[in-house]
């Protein structure tokens, strides 16, 4: 069950493969399934031949629905790289220092899977609902696999201190308030915000473009946003390194 080195070394890979196979649905054409309308669109449309909201109740409701999952999916993922460094965020390897108990990971273990499951599954309102169906839960699994993987690589390494760690946080649902006491540490803002403009550019995709229901111009957002995000991380690392030079 647990997720392979060569897994999480091509993490980024596996997932952007299976939500562009959400998203592209290639099945709808060869297989006749529907039509190709996106979730945003068929969740009204349900909601409202089911009887339970009205569609004009239920297209604002889905569309807020699908913003705020983006909004802590924007949120999680910024403040947990802030805290945890980009060189661990990023790194194609597992990597143990010492316990985070600071920031979000005061509440839940895995702040930063967390918020990438809630980017995707908000990135998921705008497949065809059959390419959700089809990504969501794969997806899930495969961040499943990553943070036992994780989880148990941290306990080989870190020992007991990390196995009390697991005791005191949740792993996916965030308990307030905390049993720990915050931790001294200094975020990075600036590199976490440069580095995590993809769920960002998500948030504001649904929360500002998904009323006009353009899915080509929300997917070319989203396109743009994880390119420029892509950019950032390649440059990132000469810069820190440089940086770190000159000390």
């Amino acid at each position: 069950m647990r997720a392979t080195a060569l897994e999480f070394r091509l993490r980024m890979i596996i997932m952007t493969v299976l939500i562009a196979l959400g998203f592209w649905s290639p099945w709808i054409e060869a297989g006749g399934i529907g039509r190709r309308i996106s979730l945003l669109e068929w969740l009204p449309l349900e909601l409202s031949r089911l009887g339970l909201l009205r569609f004009t109740v239920a297209s604002p409701v889905v569309i807020v629905a699908g913003a705020l999952i983006a909004a802590l999916g924007a949120v999680l993922r910024v403040w947990g790289a802030a805290c945890l460094g980009f060189d661990t965020v990023h790194h194609g390897q597992m990597q143990a220092g010492a316990v985070m108990a600071g920031g979000p990971y005061r509440y839940v273990r895995n702040p930063l899977y967390l918020g990438g499951w809630c980017m995707m599954a908000a990135m998921a309102f705008i497949m065809p609902p059959t390419g959700a169906l089809f990504a969501i839960p794969l997806l899930t699994v495969f961040l499943l696999r990553l943070i036992l993987g994780e989880e148990s690589y941290l306990s080989r390494e870190l020992g007991e201190p990390y196995k009390a760690y697991l005791r005191a946080v949740p792993r996916l649902w965030p308990r307030f308030p905390s049993s720990l006491p915050p931790a001294s540490i200094k975020p990075r803002w600036v590199v976490a915000l440069l580095t995590e403009v993809n769920p960002i550019g998500v948030f504001i995709t649904l929360a500002i473009l998904s009323w006009n229901y353009d899915q080509v111009l929300m997917l070319k957002v989203i396109l743009v946003s994880f390119g420029i995000s892509l950019v950032v991380r390649a440059l990132m690392p000469g810069r820190l390194a440089s940086s770190q030079a000159a000390k």
